[in-house]
């Protein structure tokens, strides 16, 4: 199992270039550019994945090697990050497909498996001596925390199944989920820094696209992501002031 983590975790930088050169359709850009909703963020946000794809491989070859091999704990999530990181990998061509709901049905996947990791990596002393887990599996799952819901906006858009032209109301609710959420696991985590950085990294990028973006409620869109973020800052610093002082 500890060998599949690391087969998965190269696949997907593989795959993510493959898909960047046209060899399953599009581009990621090129089919968001089709798609444009309040959600979206500036374009700059998704070099991130270049950042979480090295240091998913950095864990994978950390966790197959030497006394980790043993580590009940790295034992444990192994399966669960092995099929985060194989779901990722199958995202992008079914992006680049236009499949849209089965990429909604694989990145929520890929979410779940990921923030469980995280989370279970962030329970008490789980992080000690298994900080680089922590920090590329708590990086993957915030960045998915985020960019789930930016999928859910595009599928919408692609299928038409709300309106084109007045998206601020159902775009308020997905912020509210997203919002939910993210609050949430962060909490489940007490504050994990990673996890609160890499979101905000996503939010500042969506109130920099929506703040120029011709469309309709796009000003309040990138409000509401600033509003988020800013309540992701205080609850991350509350809660790891509550942990120094326990």
């Amino acid at each position: 199992m500890r060998l599949l983590v690391l087969l998965c975790s190269i696949a997907m930088p593989i795959v993510g270039w493959l898909s960047q050169t046209g060899a399953f359709g599009p581009d990621q850009a090129t089919i968001s550019g089709r798609y444009p909703t309040l959600l979206v963020a500036a374009g700059y946000a998704f070099s991130v994945w270049g950042l979480i794809f090295a240091l998913d491989i950095a864990y994978a070859v950390w966790q197959a090697t030497g006394a980790r091999r043993g580590d009940p704990l790295l034992a444990r999530i192994a399966p669960v990050a092995a099929l985060g990181f194989a779901l990722t990998t199958i995202w992008m061509p079914l992006f680049s497909a236009g499949r849209f709901v089965a990429c909604v049905a694989v990145i929520v996947g890929a979410l779940a498996c990921l923030a469980w990791c995280a989370v279970r990596l962030s329970d008490g002393t789980a992080a000690r001596g298994r900080r680089l887990a922590w920090l590329a599996l708590s990086l993957h799952a915030g960045w998915l925390s985020l960019a789930a819901f930016l999928n859910i906006a595009q599928t919408i858009i692609a299928y038409q199944w709300l309106s084109t032209s007045r998206m601020l109301g159902w775009s308020l609710a997905l912020w509210a989920i997203a919002a939910a959420l993210l609050l949430a696991l962060n909490a489940r985590m007490r504050g994990n820094p990673a996890f609160a950085a890499v979101a905000l990294w996503g939010l500042f990028a969506v109130w920099i696209k929506q703040t120029g973006w011709p469309l309709a409620g796009a000003t309040t869109s990138a409000w509401v992501a600033l509003g988020v973020a800013t309540l992701l800052v205080i609850q991350t610093a509350v809660l790891r002031l509550r942990q120094r002082h326990a």
